[in-house]
């Protein structure tokens, strides 16, 4: 699957599939072969941050 590039629709997929596939975003970037670092740091700069207990970004 193809990301979105808009960080805001990528924090909206990236939150589902946390939500109804993963335990963690460890497993998550695993899974689709992701760099957990880049993501979050797309992430980050679009003012997100992940959240380990909750398992989402926020």
């Amino acid at each position: 699957m193809d990301l979105p590039k808009d960080p805001f629709m990528l924090f909206s997929v990236i939150n589902m599939k946390l939500r109804d596939g993963y335990s963690s975003l460890d497993s998550l970037c695993e899974d689709m072969d992701l760099n957990r670092s880049e993501l979050e740091e797309t992430l980050k700069n679009a003012g997100f941050e992940y959240n380990e207990s909750q398992n989402q970004f926020k």
